[in-house]
């Protein structure tokens, strides 16, 4: 077993039957999640939440404690335990049967897509354990084939999949239906407010025990993320595959017909790959799983709902192509590899412009979580590395057996050894894969990316520097004008630095209406507007009233002499404007607004 994990089964107060399943099994040390719950007798009594990433062993943790108090004496189900998917359920179920087995202690898989007589007829026979997803469990009950009234415990197995999927009705309509039970623990590998409401209303004061310090850090998963161009996402994804070399390998994609597409373009580059969504039948499900499990693909391509719950062993690499929803999705994923101690390969391939997004969801979240940033490898690239490999697996043959040694010294001893070298590297080393040249694409995509960003940052500070305009001193100006005379704020922020010689530090918010705008100014721009009111009037510009910008304390030295000047002032400006305007008004009736019709 894995190096860190001490004590044995044997430590804790189990069944002998229970033991000895276990022993069976092959299973001499007890995982940490396994171990949190099983040293604590006490927890038996209360309700829990454990938190633990995926792959942790947590199906034990709670199957073990659990058969161990149950009454095989018993017919009618005792402990029920709920899935977020049909594959996890059926994973589970098979769990509880080599583990009750020596008990005589019946499960019974609830789920949808298979067949509903058959599962009434394992409720029948006597299954002290139901296992099953909420929509299919929730029809049970309803129909009575379920009956709840000998249940004594209640586990929601990755509630947060749960809640993502959309269950929330139906698992409050079956905590409801169950009533009173001795406990519910909650398993969970993050803990978002969805989860924790869920556990507020249905867990009576819970014990907590969490086993995951940072979500995103697994020390046994290697992160790396690979620039990919966005005009050439899958032949990116090819020289990856190419590049890693994965043994086993769950690709997760954004949609069921990407999933689909890129399963059959994998395939026809040479590639065994299978898809699983949610539009195939259970059967076609299980038999991409059967093909992934027994080795006749390498790749398994998935939707993040078909792929919630699936207990695949060695999956050396979790490929996510493309953006995940949100950091948690990203997680979920990664937890499909480095499972059960082993070592795993979590990647995933962006844009340039996602790879920007994904590090501000990162930064966003305050995550710890550390990846590897490299562009996606070119094709001459791949070919050194292909041929670097091709030598060293020759070199691991010959090793094994001297058969063609002699063969070779005297081959290699001919005038024509180079052409024979060549036509045997021609005829074994001619199927290898190639990869794409996408390298200048990608180094493209990048410099663009960075310069639309520079762009940006520059945009942002001419923008804060207008923001950060001083406006002590300044007026709150109204014009009588506004968009139904054909004004739009440029045009208007324009006119305004034109006609007063101010810049656009001086004009603050500018508040365009119907029928009025208002416009704040600086102490500079309200002193131009003083004396350039017949500028303004000759665009149509007509002043109603400027007024101190309220809470500012006035610092231009003005008297109340100059107040009324200004005022004075202000009222001529907008008598001369109104005179102009309707000296003009013929003219401008033929003046429509941008957009409307006749």
């Amino acid at each position: 077993m894995t190096e860190g994990y001490q004590g044995s089964f044997s430590d804790f107060n189990l069944r002998p039957a229970l033991l000895r399943a276990v022993e069976r099994k092959g299973f001499e040390h007890p995982m940490p999640v396994q171990t949190a719950v099983l040293e604590d007798e006490s927890l038996i009594e209360n309700d829990i939440i454990v938190q633990a990433k995926t792959g942790s062993g947590k199906t034990l943790a709670f199957a073990l404690p659990l058969l161990n108090i149950t009454d095989e004496s018993k017919k009618l189900p005792q402990i029920l335990v709920l899935s977020p998917t049909r594959e996890l359920a059926q994973q589970t179920a098979r769990e509880f049967a080599w583990l009750g087995s020596d008990l005589g202690i019946r499960t019974a898989a609830l789920v949808g897509g298979l067949d509903m007589e058959r599962q009434i007829r394992s409720l029948r026979e006597g299954a002290a354990v139901t296992v099953g997803t909420p929509g299919r469990v929730l029809d049970h009950i309803r129909r009575g084939t379920l009956r709840t009234e000998e249940v004594h415990s209640v586990v929601l197995d990755e509630g947060d999949h749960m809640l993502d999927m959309g269950f929330r009705d139906e698992l409050e309509a079956i905590l409801e239906a169950v009533g009173s039970v001795d406990r519910t623990w909650l398993f969970s590998a993050t803990m978002p407010d969805e989860v924790l409401s869920l556990a507020n209303s249905y867990l009576d004061a819970p014990r907590k025990i969490s086993l995951v310090t940072d979500i995103t850090t697994h020390s046994e998963i290697s992160q790396r993320a690979y620039i990919i161009p966005s005009r050439k996402r899958f032949e990116g994804l090819t020289n990856v595959l190419i590049w890693e070399a994965p043994s086993k390998a769950l690709i997760f994609c954004g949609t069921r017909a990407e999933t689909q597409e890129i399963a059959d373009r994998l395939c026809d580059n040479g590639f065994h790959a299978a898809a699983i969504h949610g539009d195939m039948s259970q059967r076609e499900r299980n038999g991409a799983l059967s093909a992934l499990r027994g080795g006749r693909v390498a790749m398994l391509v998935a939707t993040d709902v078909a792929a919630r719950g699936l207990d695949i062993d060695a999956v050396s690499h979790v490929i996510q192509y493309g953006m995940p929803q949100n950091l948690e999705a990203f997680v979920h994923r990664s937890g499909r590899t480095g499972r059960a101690g082993r070592e795993g390969s979590n990647l995933i391939l962006l844009t340039s412009r996602e790879a920007h997004q994904f590090r501000g969801m990162i930064a966003h979240s305050g995550s710890k979580l550390k990846l590897e940033w490299i562009p996606a490898p070119d094709a001459a690239e791949i070919d050194v590395q292909s041929r670097v490999r091709f030598e060293n697996n020759i070199i691991e043959h010959a090793l094994e057996s001297d058969e063609f040694a002699g063969w070779a010294q005297d081959l290699l001893s001919r005038e024509e050894a180079p052409v024979l070298v060549s036509g045997l590297l021609a005829k074994a080393y001619g199927d290898q894969p190639s990869g794409y040249s996408i390298r200048a694409d990608v180094q493209a995509e990048m410099d663009r990316e960075k310069g639309r960003r520079s762009e940006n940052r520059s945009k942002n500070d001419r923008a804060d520097r207008f923001r950060r305009a001083d406006m002590t001193g300044g007026a709150s100006v109204h014009f009588s004008q506004g968009r139904d005379d054909g004004w739009e704020v440029g045009p208007l922020l324009g006119t305004l630095c034109r006609c007063l010689g101010i810049g656009r530090e001086d004009v603050g918010n500018i508040k365009l209406r119907d029928s009025g705008t208002s416009v704040e100014l600086s102490q500079r721009g309200a002193e131009m507007l003083e004396e350039r009111l017949d500028r303004l009037s000759r665009f149509g510009l007509s002043v109603v009233s400027a007024k101190p910008i309220s809470g500012q304390r006035r610092t231009d030295g003005r008297t109340p002499r100059d107040e009324k000047r200004f005022s004075r002032d202000r009222e001529q400006g907008v008598r001369r404007g109104k005179e102009r305007n309707a000296e003009r008004q013929p003219q401008r009736g033929s003046r429509k607004r941008f957009g409307k019709k006749d």
